[in-house]
């Protein structure tokens, strides 16, 4: 590789990632040498790119400036790869992919395994966020493909992969435990754990589209949160099927009595300038 196209990856990985460290995981360096090619540049060019601090970097106004040319640089040379990976076959590649948690914890393994008995040189980088973080990941071209609920808020590509029931979780010792579907009406009654991640919630639908209005005594980003609240007695909540797959609390599980889903699929910006690898997974999905 051209020195000076792995010194511009080093910057912007940096800049992703907010530090030398976890870039150099990234690029397969040593904290030392991505610091020193950023040094380089800094050197060459006569312009401080980066502030250092303890708690990480960030860049200067001229970083500023400066490191949209050098995200283009990087996006050209991996076109330029993806054009020789067409002409001489899938020896290797790397996939990007963004996700929620519980398709990385509940897919992800399974289909990455089957997927390297056929192509074992693929390299993977993985995102974790919300709905809002994958869809910007995939605009912006920091992810290759984003695994997310469907449709999306924004213009992407979209392919719905399968449909995710929503369920009420309870407490063992509580008055509805025993019921065979959790009524609707009944939401209202009890204490609520809502699960909410920066947009409108799944759950937050249901009770706009029943005209319920929740006594919403807790809200956090984290499901496992909102499964210990819910063993301990303190209130109800509703969580996707696929996060309540294995789980270690102690809680009842309840559909509702009018079903509720998400759906899920996997978001792209532009299938036509995908690499090879990433078109090998999408078919493989």
């Amino acid at each position: 590789m051209d020195g000076n196209i792995l010194k511009y990856m080093a910057l912007v990985k940096t800049v992703e990632c907010g530090s030398f460290t976890k870039a150099a995981e990234l690029l397969h360096y040593s904290q030392s040498g991505i610091s020193r090619m950023i040094g380089d540049l800094e050197k060459e060019w006569k312009i401080l790119l980066l502030e250092r601090s303890r708690t990480g970097v960030k860049l200067t106004s001229d970083g500023m400036r400066l490191l949209p040319y050098a995200r283009n640089v990087c996006e050209e040379y991996r076109k330029l790869q993806m054009q020789v990976d067409d002409l001489i076959g899938l020896q290797s590649g790397l996939i990007r992919i963004g996700t929620i948690s519980s398709i990385a914890t509940h897919w992800l393994p399974n289909i990455i395994a089957e997927f390297q008995k056929k192509y074992p040189n693929i390299d993977y980088e993985l995102l974790l966020g919300h709905y809002t973080d994958i869809e910007g990941w995939v605009k912006e071209g920091r992810v290759d493909m984003g695994f997310t609920r469907v449709p999306t808020q924004s213009d992407l590509e979209t392919e719905f992969l399968e449909q995710d029931r929503l369920l009420v979780v309870l407490p063992e010792n509580h008055p509805l435990a025993g019921c065979d579907k959790f009524p609707v009406s009944a939401l209202a009654k009890y204490p609520f754990m809502l699960l909410e991640k920066g947009e409108k919630a799944d759950i937050s639908e249901i009770f706009d589209r029943c005209g319920i209005t929740p006594n919403i005594r807790f809200t956090t980003v984290d499901d496992y949160a909102v499964m210990s609240m819910v063993e301990k007695g303190l209130g109800i909540s509703i969580l996707p099927e696929l996060i309540l797959r294995r789980t270690p609390y102690h809680i009842v599980i309840k559909e509702l009595d009018v079903p509720a889903y998400r759906k899920l699929g996997v978001a792209m910006k532009d299938r036509k300038n995908m690499s090879v690898a990433v078109r090998r997974f999408l078919e493989y999905l």
